[in-house]
């Protein structure tokens, strides 16, 4: 048996050209405002996930590598990661 996951209501401003682009996908799949705002935050949240769990990836490299190249080339990578350089 499936379990239903409880919703809480939220309250959000969007500037108006979020709010156009969220309204024009919502007709364009058939769906309402609200589930596209709930797909979207659920997709930006599994993707800072996954650029959280790559940093750490990255820093165990580092942590274990013993090439001056490799260190540096990942350095410069966590670098883009965490100041977008």
């Amino acid at each position: 048996m499936q379990t239903v996951e409880a919703s809480t209501r939220q309250s959000v401003n969007l500037p108006a050209r979020v709010s156009r682009q969220v309204r024009a996908l919502a007709k364009t799949r058939g769906l309402s405002s609200s589930k596209v705002i709930a797909d979207l935050v659920e997709t930006g949240l599994a993707a800072k996930e996954r650029e959280k769990e790559r940093f750490f990836e990255l820093a165990e490299r580092l942590a274990r590598s013993t090439s001056r190249v490799e260190q540096k080339r990942i350095k410069a990578e966590l670098a883009r990661l965490t100041f977008g350089i």
